[in-house]
């Protein structure tokens, strides 16, 4: 269904009324551990191999620690935000985040205390995960979910270009615990203030709330959705997770392995980061354009469109070209579908489930999600030493990339929910 010239305008209401929350969560976003140490972790790997002797290798290991951290702290943080409220659980979270960074400043020798760190530091700053931010966007934004989601969530282009040329400076300047401090700074001076002054949530019409920064059980219990219980056992919630982590799994692996794979072509590495750079640039235009069109048409049907993009890419990849124009399209397809997963997943799960629990099945599906993310690369790397190429890995993506998004169609017609509903306050 096409939308009406009314419904394609773009209503600036909630942008005027909540252009503070869009700051926000893009900056927290930006800043959040998951995506400032996986962007950043690069500039840290030679300076600690240098300083205690670990190699690369063990220090990779890393990030599946990292991970491993989050999923905890992702079944934890919806939890603690009905117990203590969105804004105090932030807060804390930002102010042990800072701490948890300073104390990796004294890390020993042995490997597994970089793997504890690792571990812990997702854990202590469960606030300040996107879940968070990706929540606030939804409850102030309504009409406009889509977009603002998209808008936000961009935060992250932001830290893969920024954050890692802070922290290389830093270790020039410095050392490697350079890195650490500045991503502490950027927390206490950035963030923590941002926060203080500008996070609130909106009323609750209907409700016995009577001040628009009220946080807690008693506002977010009041929102319309499912409970928890019911949001677990509905059939909808386990075809998007099961949907969205095929499609997670193969995004991981073209990532991780665009730029090797042209080069195996044949292509020089200038050739492939150009190429790649054409990937960058088609996940954000695809992450604003889906993030607008979830507004206005059936989601599931944007959603499965978009995501079937890098099976294209797949196949392109897989017809054995070496033209330039062809893997740059191939490049642009898989960006175009990868800039999209997360933004369509908060979506999904705020419309089809409800606010009131959003924080606690979100971070289920999103832990889910994450283990799909750590495993992955020990499929790919299954895959390339048996096969010898990247044919089997383009195959497993293709196919995830078809049949997740089909499985999105079996989402229906979002239900309707009774009970308060949220109204933007200046």
């Amino acid at each position: 269904m096409t939308p009406s010239k009314n419904e394609a305008a773009i209503d600036f209401t909630e942008f005027r009324s909540a252009w503070r929350i869009l700051i926000l969560s893009l900056a927290g976003v930006a800043v959040s551990i998951n995506a400032a140490l996986l962007y950043g972790f690069g500039t840290l790997v030679v300076p600690l191999n240098q300083a205690f002797g670990w190699t690369k290798p063990e220090l990779q290991a890393c990030i599946t620690f990292l991970f491993g951290g989050a999923v905890i702290s992702l079944q934890l943080v919806g939890w603690f935000n009905l117990r203590y409220g969105i804004k105090r659980v932030t807060v804390v979270s930002l102010l042990l985040l800072v701490l948890g960074y300073l104390a990796t400043t004294q890390l020993t020798p042995s490997i597994w205390s970089m793997y504890l760190a690792f571990a812990l530091l997702p854990i202590v700053g469960m606030g300040t995960l996107a879940v968070t931010w990706t929540q606030l966007l939804s409850l102030w934004y309504e009409r406009n979910r889509g977009l603002a989601l998209a808008i936000g969530l961009s935060g992250t282009g932001l830290t893969a270009a920024i954050v890692p040329r802070l922290m290389t400076w830093g270790i020039e300047q410095w050392d490697w615990r350079a890195a650490f401090i500045i991503l502490a700074v950027l927390n206490m001076v950035v963030l923590l203030p941002l926060t203080l002054l500008w996070f609130r949530l909106p009323e609750v019409v209907g409700s016995t709330a009577t001040r628009s920064d009220r946080t807690g059980d008693d506002l977010l219990l009041a929102l319309p959705g499912m409970n928890f219980r019911q949001g677990m056992r509905s059939g909808k919630f386990w075809i998007c997770n099961l949907a969205l982590s095929l499609v997670v799994s193969s995004v991981v692996g073209m990532v991780t392995s665009t730029i090797p794979l042209l080069q195996s072509k044949g292509l020089s590495a200038a050739d492939a980061g150009l190429i790649f750079s054409g990937f960058g640039i088609s996940l954000i235009v695809g992450r604003m354009l889906i993030g607008y069109l979830l507004d206005r048409l059936w989601p599931p049907a944007v959603a499965a469109a978009s995501l079937m993009m890098p099976a294209v890419g797949c196949m392109i990849y897989l017809g054995g070209t070496t033209d330039f124009q062809m893997l740059l399209m191939a490049a642009m397809l898989v960006g175009f579908g990868a800039g999209a997963e997360f933004d369509i997943a908060a979506f999904l799960v705020a419309r089809y489930f409800g606010l009131r629990e959003y924080g606690r099945l979100f971070g289920v599906h999103q832990g889910l999600n994450t283990v799909a993310s750590a495993l992955a690369p020990l499929l790919f790397a299954f895959m390339l030493s048996r096969s010898g190429d990247y044919s089997a890995m383009l195959v497993y993506c293709m196919v995830c990339c078809l049949i997740g998004p089909l499985l999105l169609l079996m989402l229906g017609r979002a239900p309707r929910f009774h009970g308060a509903s949220v109204a933007a306050s200046t």
